[in-house]
């Protein structure tokens, strides 16, 4: 233990990393996830069909590929990516690909008479999406929306294929200076695991603000004071 104390600045600046990574990552998976979710929903063919190629592409391609094209491949045709940046598109693509279902499905899970109520209100369809249909897809989204999260601050741990210095490269630096194999990938094993318990308690605190018991029992209260006042 002695020997790793030394690199605890190393590990510590690894995890500040790492928090990036999956931060920024996850910001750019939630984008590409509505994008392409609601894209797949459009009427219209000519977005929807290169949107649901678009998912099956990253989706059906290796993460490892996809970060080393970005990395690797891009400067022979004159783009150079730094490492975590490539790093934070590769993961932001490639979850957020698998999350755009988690949207689309969400969505296309209500309830058709409530669509058709707000064509008979004659509510555009992006009203209809604002007011009705996502506000009441978000509670459903959540559960498997903290697992596509949990997927993502994993898989950050790849980025260290392209010398990124998160977690598991500086774990890798730091077994090769001491040898202290077990107890170095112990130490970050165990800061995996809290990540995703952080992650699983915010997407726990959200499905809590938007369940919809809660968002019935507030609309119950406005109606029973504004009755109130009425009388």
């Amino acid at each position: 233990m002695d020997a790793i104390a030394e690199y605890l600045p190393l590990i510590r600046q690894g995890f500040i990393t790492t928090v990036q990574v999956t931060v920024l990552g996850a910001a750019l998976a939630l984008v590409v996830a509505f994008a392409l979710g609601l894209a797949r929903l459009s009427t219209h063919r000519w977005v929807r069909w290169p949107a649901a190629c678009t998912v099956e592409f990253l989706r059906g391609t290796s993460l490892v590929v996809q970060l080393f094209w970005l990395f690797f491949a891009l400067p022979f045709f004159g783009v150079q990516l730094t490492a975590i940046f490539a790093g934070v598109l590769a993961l932001g693509l490639n979850e957020g690909a698998y999350a755009s279902e988690v949207v689309r499905g969400s969505i296309a899970s209500r309830p058709k008479g409530q669509t058709e109520a707000a064509i008979a209100l004659n509510m555009t369809p992006a009203q209809r999406m604002r007011r009705i249909l996502l506000p009441q897809s978000i509670p459903a989204m959540l559960p498997p929306m903290g697992n596509v999260m949990v997927d993502l601050l994993k898989n950050s741990s790849l980025v260290s294929l392209v010398t990124v210095a998160d977690l598991t490269f500086n774990a890798g630096l730091i077994r090769s200076a001491t040898g202290e194999t077990a107890l170095i990938y112990g130490i970050i094993l165990l800061l995996y695991f809290v990540l995703s318990l952080v992650i699983s308690v915010i997407i726990a605190l959200l499905e809590r603000r938007f369940s919809p018991t809660r968002e019935r029992r507030s609309l119950l209260t406005a109606l029973t004071g504004r009755t109130q006042g009425v009388s």
